[in-house]
């Protein structure tokens, strides 16, 4: 039986998209795929705690060094070798510039060339010296839209044709909820009936920034899901609620109670979180830039990313327009069902085949 390792080194810390790309990827191969033997590749202290449905029931091995730790390359080039793998996933950035196996690589987003000064030299050096030459030799390169794959041939010198297109899908926990959850989570976590949803970090590129500009000119307050201190830091009015950080199994009710989602960021190679929010029928105003088109489409609004004006007055017509916030609520839901994780998990299946020989 031909064994498959599945990267889960990033699986750490809080929960990011790549990390639950990597998870879902691993909970369902091995029931698509009996035929094949799935691991899971995890850092030195295995996958944390609290992962809840999202943890895999697959066997594990450990790589001996960190993911992107200084001894990253010689420790993944002796796991991989010691595995006896026929065919390894990367399923992020960190490829094996040292193992010449069989090798399937996820490249989500151009992110760390396009936006360098975010990242500095060193991880610009990375992409150069160990992802472009690696993912040239790739038997497959996988990524999630179309934006992705011409920044990603561009910025590493590939042929686009490469690289194909499989998108992530939406966790089956992002579903309307009933009104009285949202109300029992509204209590719990100090939220009024009507807010505007906004999330991200404080990287510049996410541009939560401009969404501060105008806070304080709107007639809800903006509930900020951006890290503990975040409101305060990026310069928003004393209106706004400071959300910091939820646990997975609240955000469908913080979406479900939400007017809309503002969605600023500059620069997405996805931008799961428009779908989660469409899945749980919240309207989008999305950011007219990166891939957030692409995803969103005609199911929400879409607004110039540095046009604050512009954020203003499309969320005031959604907190004042009931039919309009009706219409792209349904479109979403409609949009966010197209994008399903099993169906993420059945293409993935076609490249490893391919792969594999």
């Amino acid at each position: 039986m031909r064994k498959v390792l599945i990267d889960l080194r990033m699986v750490r810390g809080r929960m990011h998209g790549i990390a639950r790309y990597a998870l879902e990827l691993a909970r369902r191969l091995p029931v698509l795929a009996p035929d094949l033997r799935f691991v899971g590749l995890t850092g030195p202290s295995g996958l944390p705690l609290g992962l809840g449905p999202l943890r895999p029931v697959l066997p594990l091995e450990r790589c001996p060094a960190e993911f992107l730790s200084p001894l990253e390359q010689p420790a993944l080039a002796f796991a991989l070798a010691r595995s006896g793998a026929d065919l390894f996933h990367a399923t992020s950035f960190s490829l094996p510039g040292l193992w010449p196996g069989r090798l399937v690589a996820t490249l989500h987003d151009a992110n760390h060339l396009a936006l360098r000064d975010n990242y500095g030299p060193g991880r610009v050096a990375y992409y150069r010296l160990v992802v472009g030459p690696r993912a040239r030799t790739a038997r497959a390169l996988i990524t999630l839209t179309e934006f992705s794959r011409d920044e990603l041939a561009r910025h590493l010198g590939l042929n686009p044709y490469r690289l194909q297109v499989i998108a992530q899908g939406v966790g089956e926990g992002f579903a309307r909820v009933s009104e009285s959850a949202v109300a029992d989570f509204n209590r719990r976590r100090g939220l009024p009936q009507r807010y505007l949803a906004a999330v991200g970090t404080e990287k510049a590129h996410k541009n939560l920034a401009v969404l501060a500009k105008v806070s304080g000119s709107l007639p809800a307050p903006i509930a900020l899901l951006a890290g503990p201190g975040a409101v305060r830091r990026l310069g928003f009015s004393p209106e706004t609620v400071d959300l910091g950080e939820l646990p997975e199994e609240e955000l469908a009710c913080f979406y479900s109670g939400a007017t809309a989602l503002l969605l600023p960021s500059r620069y997405e190679g996805f931008g799961l979180p428009a779908l989660e929010a469409m899945a749980c029928g919240c309207p989008v105003v999305a950011a007219q830039a990166g891939a957030l088109p692409e995803v969103v489409r005609e199911a929400g609004l879409l607004v110039p990313p540095d046009d604050a004006e512009g954020w203003r007055d499309a969320a005031l017509r959604l907190l004042r327009d009931e039919a309009l916030r009706r219409t792209l609520a349904e479109r979403g839901l409609t949009r966010a069902s197209l994008y399903t994780w099993d169906d993420t998990a059945r293409r993935t299946l076609a490249v490893y085949r391919r792969a594999l020989g």
